[in-house]
């Protein structure tokens, strides 16, 4: 066996992050990418590339051979496609295909990364990895197939492959490329064009502190075991003062429940399926999501793996700077409703 450490999802905001971290503590790194994906992530990085997808069974046992630990970070993360099977491909059976791949070539270590949107939230509570949850208390293809793609992984697991599950929060930092949705958010509110928001909250966390959280599950994760990797609670109102604080853009004091969304929601994502075939002005699935606290407790990851809860207000200062410094939002808030 070699030891080559391989990452797929490499060339994404937190696949890129873990990279980074990974050639930061000396490992030799070798990243799966789409042959037309968008590297600039990994730009100046001394990364081998083996052209590949999650679909491509070829190409995963090509990637993984010699290779010694495997971080499994690739995902299809949106909240809408045109083709919903996308969502399964991927996630699902994506995550079975690189499995059998890591299986095959022997290796000692795979770090899986699942979301939090898999467990479980109790009313009114915060949810941590015992939560209960089943299949049909997820909202959308996204946590669904998330949630179906944790018990590949966690039968993998029990079939001896030595292989931890981390649950990421809502990551935010710089080199949040695609946008993901959160990332999005920010975006849309740096452009002036957050008039409104729900009632509703997210756990945020810095995507450095989610990267080292991934390498210290590597090294003293237990195999079977799952990890959220996320920091502070905050609800969406506060998430908006803090970014008005940072930006010189005034938040938005409209406060709606997701229900006066959700027929918005509903004539946006037809038009996205029907006419359009781009993503909706408002996806259905983020309206019912917002209907539940994303609140979470990330104690066991800092107990256990010794996961670092760096100021969550720095993060969104460097996404803030990031998003505006290459062309995502204008460089100045003169656009947009200022602060008095």
């Amino acid at each position: 066996m070699g030891d080559v450490t391989v990452v797929t999802g490499g060339t994404g905001f937190v696949g890129a992050a873990v990279v980074r971290h990974l050639v930061s503590a000396g490992a030799r790194v070798r990243v799966l990418a789409r042959p037309r994906g968008d590297r600039r992530l990994l730009a100046g990085l001394p990364v081998e590339v083996a052209e590949g997808d999650l679909t491509d069974p070829a190409s995963l046992r090509r990637a993984l051979a010699g290779a010694a630990r495997l971080f499994h970070v690739g995902a299809f993360y949106s909240l809408w496609a045109a083709d919903r099977r996308l969502f399964y491909d991927i996630n699902v059976e994506g995550t079975r295909r690189v499995l059998e791949a890591a299986a095959e070539a022997g290796v000692s270590r795979v770090v899986y990364t699942s979301t939090v949107g898999a467990l479980g939230i109790p009313p009114g509570g915060v949810g941590t990895e015992e939560t209960p949850v089943r299949l049909e208390d997820m909202v959308g293809d996204y946590k669904r197939s998330k949630f179906l793609a944790e018990e590949v992984a966690r039968e993998f697991a029990g079939r001896g492959l030595p292989l931890v599950i981390v649950n990421p929060s809502t990551p935010i930092g710089p080199g949040d490329v695609k946008p993901t949705p959160t990332g999005q958010m920010i975006v849309e509110f740096l452009r002036g064009r957050m008039w409104a928001y729900l009632d509703t909250g997210l756990n945020l966390v810095d995507v450095e502190d989610v990267a080292a959280g991934h390498l210290m599950a590597a090294e003293r994760g237990r195999v079977g075991e799952r990890y959220i990797l996320g920091h502070e609670n905050l609800s969406l109102r506060e998430i908006f003062e803090r970014l008005g604080r940072l930006s010189g853009i005034r938040p938005p004091r409209l406060k709606l429940s997701p229900g006066w969304i959700l027929p918005l929601a509903w004539a946006s994502e037809w038009m996205a399926d029907h006419i359009t075939r781009r993503p909706p002005l408002v996806a259905v699935d983020a309206v019912r999501m917002a209907k539940k606290t994303m609140f979470f407790d990330a104690g066991k990851a800092v107990r256990e793996l010794g996961m670092p809860r760096s100021p969550v207000d720095d993060a969104l200062a460097r996404a803030v700077a990031w998003f505006r410094d290459n062309g995502y939002a204008p460089a100045s808030p003169e656009h947009s409703r200022k602060i008095p």
